[in-house]
């Protein structure tokens, strides 16, 4: 198997990876119907377990109320870490990029005329992506940089105006994205004098600046106020003191990893002892370590998955969503519609320029830092007026901390703390120096959506190993040729930026000493001096920030798009994207907040609305249709219930031949309703027998609804005194047998077995004597067929019980409160079946899972 399974090793047993992820070969058997006669196929395929696919995959599986719909997420690396690098010791940190013993790795060409726009970081073949790697800022869009007509007003007002909850919304898709990741507070763990006196000189430096090309504001496009200037990081809560960083930073993998142990506890639960049962049941799967290669299509539909370890059907109601990766997800949609010409424009990444510098601690008059660890971090955004006069944006990432005589790296006590008192205590007899401050620029770049072969684009190249032909990415600032739309926009906007690192490194010294890092992307071999360093000493190649994107971006026309406003490549039916190739614009600010965004936008419109009901006036839903109401139900036995598609599916807590057919069967289970219990009242359900049928053409199934009966309790049962000492064994074993022996059950069963008779049959009240002298009045119903819902209608008032199904009364029965004790035995009948007014113990009402997969659905009660 090349999935990642437990491996036991001198040092270790992987057994995180095989609790998550599942073979291929396990996710193709779990929708095979002839395997299992319940197996569902996939609905959603996932191409890409990292950033976005994670995000995708989680929101549909954690928004699927009625459990309509499964999920599997296909991706090409294995299971790396269950948490953000940053939350590791440094020590622990994997290898660098580009190292061949890592996850990182870039599987397209470059043709870029400049060698060192070649090589490109690449991807993060992983569980999470490189969502375990980012660095964590993580800006809104301000308004200017959704300008763009290219922008759907639909998306642009989406992102930006309360749109969420649809019911009454109170916050936006940015907003909402914001609380995912954590940036919603900023700095929320940053505090303390350097940074106060940080951020005061510079709002004071850039509020007394004069206006010009380049105006420098705060994180949502203002400066009215010092904590606007604060930094935008993703981090879900405060910790216990400046710098300590808490050790929760947000990456999609926790969120994957939840949902798929989430399904793997709901398919267990009921399928407890057969796993290959439960991987039917389960509403989400991981396969790890399988490539695709390639989508076969026939007309506008996606029908296969092609991987490396073979293919994957795409049913005929199914979507696919890419989320690998702006490059991967380009050249999956180049090889699967290759009459899309615009496919592969528009390519974009950001500019990305480094300064560090420091200034003497003396330059901050009553700045104290002596005993303490320092750090700060602020944003500052730059709005730039090109010579064209249209607008332009970055931003800068500031960085700072009293890190000693030789530190050079403001963000290691950033963002690789971990609390621990021992560490912490070291900083007691600190005495520091310097303050080192890092600015970090991140400028958009312009796409180039119309020229038939721009300058910057992704085509296709040579065949790779798989036959498929791989990616061939261009990226570049300087324009093509004089024809290039872009022009030489890209390095004056670079350019702007630059200087307004240095306006800002002016800022904090005040006039005062300064001293610069002069190789800030080198600083192992980097002298402190006090001249800035050159442009190319300071400036990253393309790309070295993961943030490509455009390439598939979204628009209200096919015409002059690829996508539609939520992620639809327009010739297909079946195809959405995730992640940044969707933006018509980057913009500066990283994707991460954008893609979670529009991720979850996505996955909101295709996701399947909820197979719920309402009850009708003066009913009260006992089970609707969603996970709320099924949390409600408690089972009692070894079988149990799956909440599938708004049904409640009986599931057996064994399985045996019955009549040449392998079937769920009993010892009984009884899934009832804990909330409450009842008195007098209506019930109405709905039923539905899966079958399969006997030899005489009569489904398998045994089931009932269970009335008035003792609930059995987790660790023991409410049985009364005076039952029979002799059935307390049944019960130590099965407290499913506390609902047969304390209350009625009304049968539902075909073949009324084991004998026949109308007293097993459905519509009766188990085992009471029927005919003449009987003690119910029972009329046989109609014979019920598999695969057809089915009304059932209970009333209990007093000691009277009636049956209705389909609307014909099956069954009237008065309970003669007598000694007499019914088969299977339990407590007479004077004390069977009592209000909840006369018995506290009493009064609950369930359904059985006894021999097959009975369905119940639409359970509501009226009081009486």
């Amino acid at each position: 198997m090349a999935q990642t399974l437990s491996i036991s090793s001198t040092f270790s047993f992987d057994l995180p990876a095989r609790y998550v992820c599942n073979t291929l070969d396990e996710a193709k058997a779990s929708q095979d119907a002839s395997l299992h006669a319940d197996a569902r196929p996939f609905d959603f395929i996932v191409i890409g377990g990292g950033s976005f696919g994670a995000v995708s995959a989680t929101h549909l599986f954690d928004i699927d109320a009625s459990h309509r719909y499964r999920v599997l997420v296909l991706e090409a690396g294995p299971f790396l870490l269950a948490e953000h690098v940053q939350n590791l010791p440094p020590d622990l940190s994997p290898p660098g990029k580009g190292n061949g013993q890592t996850v990182w790795g870039q599987p397209w060409d470059s043709d870029s005329p400049r060698n060192w726009n070649q090589d490109f970081p690449g991807l993060a073949y992983c569980i999470g992506g490189r969502s375990v790697f980012w660095g964590g800022w993580s800006p809104y869009f301000i308004d200017s940089e959704l300008a763009d007509g290219s922008w759907p007003a639909s998306v642009r007002d989406d992102l930006t105006k309360k749109v969420v909850p649809k019911q009454a919304p109170v916050e936006s898709y940015l907003d909402q994205a914001a609380r995912q990741t954590g940036t919603e507070t900023t700095n929320d763990f940053l505090f303390g004098p350097l940074h106060s006196a940080l951020r005061q000189r510079l709002f004071d430096g850039l509020t007394a600046r004069p206006a010009g090309a380049t105006k420098l504001v705060g994180q949502r496009g203002v400066l009215t106020k010092v904590e606007d200037l604060e930094a935008p990081l993703a981090v879900q809560s405060a910790s216990s003191r400046a710098g300590a960083f808490p050790a929760n930073k947000f990456s999609g993998t926790p969120l994957l990893i939840r949902a798929a142990r989430m399904a793997q506890s709901e398919a267990q639960q009921a399928a407890p002892f057969d796993l290959a049962s439960a991987d039917v049941k389960k509403r989400l799967m991981i396969v790890d370590n399988i490539y695709v290669t390639r989508l076969i299509r026939n007309g506008p539909k996606v029908v296969s998955v092609e991987t490396n370890q073979g293919s994957l059907d795409v049913g005929p109601g199914a979507t696919v969503i890419l989320a690998m990766g702006t490059v991967e997800n380009t050249r999956m949609a180049l090889n699967t519609v290759p009459e899309k010409a615009l496919i592969g424009r528009n390519l974009m990444a950001h500019l990305r320029s480094n300064l560090t510098i420091r200034v003497p601690h003396a330059s901050f008059a009553n700045l104290n830092l002596t005993k303490e660890l320092s750090v700060s971090a602020l944003f500052v955004k730059g709005i730039h007026t090109r010579s064209t006069g249209a607008t332009g944006h970055f931003h800068v990432q500031i960085t700072a901390s009293g890190v000693g005589e030789l530190g050079m790296n403001s963000e290691a006590e950033l963002f690789k703390k971990i609390p621990n008192i021992d560490e912490l205590d070291k900083f007691n007899d600190l005495n520091d120096k310097w303050v080192v401050v890092t600015l970090r620029g991140i400028g958009e770049m312009i796409g180039d959506k119309t020229s038939i072969d721009p300058q910057n684009r992704i085509t296709l190249g040579a065949p790779d190993g798989n036959g498929v032909p791989k990616a061939k990415v261009r990226l570049e600032t300087d324009p093509k040729d004089a024809s290039d739309p872009r022009g030489n926009l890209d390095n004056e906007l670079w350019d702007a930026m630059d200087s307004a690192c240095d306006e800002i490194a002016s800022i904090f010294s005040a006039g005062g000493e300064i001293q610069y890092l002069s190789t800030p992307n080198n600083s192992g071999n980097a002298v402190w001096r006090s001249a800035p360093p050159a442009t190319s000493n300071r400036r990253d190649t393309l790309s070295s920030t993961h943030h490509e994107g455009g390439t598939l971006w979204m628009g209200d026309a096919s015409a002059n798009s690829v996508t539609d406003p939520f992620g639809r490549l327009w010739e297909l039916d079946n195809a959405y994207v995730a992640g940044p190739a969707v933006l018509p614009t980057l913009g500066s600010p990283n994707p991460m907040l954008s893609g979670v965004a529009l991720s979850r936008r996505t996955s909101e419109k295709i996701a399947l609305p909820p197979t719920q009901t309402a009850a009708e006036a003066g009913f009260q839903a006992l089970f609707d249709g969603t996970e709320k109401t099924f949390q409600l139900w408690k089972v009692a036995g070894s079988g149990g219930f799956a909440l599938v598609d708004g049904a409640l599916v009986a599931q057996p807590g064994l399985a045996a031949w019955v009549d040449g057919v392998f079937v769920p069967v009993g010892p009984h289970s009884v899934f009832y309703y804990a909330p409450e219990a009842f008195n007098d009242f209506t019930l109405r359900l709905q039923f539905r027998l899966a079958g399969p049928v006997n030899g005489v053409g009569k489904p398998i199934d045994n089931s009932g609804v269970f009335l008035r009966f003792h609930a059995p309790h987790p660790m023991g049962t409410d049985l009364p005194t005076n039952i029979d000492p002799s059935l307390q064994g049944a019960v130590a074993s099965n407290p499913a047998w506390v609902a047969a022996y304390t209350g009625f059950e009304v049968q539902i069963d075909e073949n009324a077995a084991p004998d026949g008779a109308d007293k097993p049959r459905t519509g009766s009240i188990y085992n009471l004597p029927t005919g003449a002298g009987g003690l119910q009045a029972f009329t046989p119903p109609a014979p019920l067929s598999t695969g057809a819902w089915n009304d059932m209608e209970i009333t209990v008032q007093g000691d009277r019980y009636t049956v209705s199904l389909n609307g014909q009364q099956t069954t009237d029965f008065t309970n003669p409160k007598s000694q007499l004790v019914l088969d299977p035995p339990g407590l007479p009948l004077s004390e069977r079946g009592l209000k909840v007014a006369d018995s506290p113990l009493s009064g609950y009402v369930g359904i059985q899972a006894h021999t097959g997969n009975t369905s119940f659905k639409n359970i509501r009660i009226k009081r009486l």
